[in-house]
């Protein structure tokens, strides 16, 4: 039988499954989210990481963290000092404007909750 041949409903449902991969994206968490979720928290050396593991919140950190690499080596570069001081200074401020339920990662590994 084709696709054509279907009902309606029929149609509606053999689509179905398409709409829902192409909505994927909409449904992904972004960083706020996460942190409000407790999914992720700030860490010291200026990245994110997960707190909780997930696929989704593990891809969210890298997403977040490539794009802070980047920054950070372009402010490195451009003030001709280690990336490594960059990320420390942005984490340090990064930690400062965490709100209360978000976790941080403090010097010795574990997590705080704000």
């Amino acid at each position: 039988m084709s696709f054509t041949r279907l009902s309606k409903p029929l149609r509606f449902l053999a689509v179905l499954p398409a709409i829902a991969l192409l909505s994927l994206q909409a449904w992904a968490l972004d960083l706020e989210e996460a942190k409000n979720q407790g999914l992720v928290g700030e860490q010291p050396n200026g990245y994110v990481a997960a707190v909780v593991s997930s696929p989704e919140a593990e891809a969210l950190v890298q997403e977040i963290n490539a794009k802070r690499e980047d920054a950070y080596v372009r402010v490195a570069e451009k003030n001709k000092i280690d990336v490594s001081k960059v990320g420390a200074l942005a984490g340090k401020k990064l930690i400062e404007k965490s709100e209360p339920g978000q976790f941080v990662r403090l010097p010795n590994g574990q997590w705080q909750k704000l």
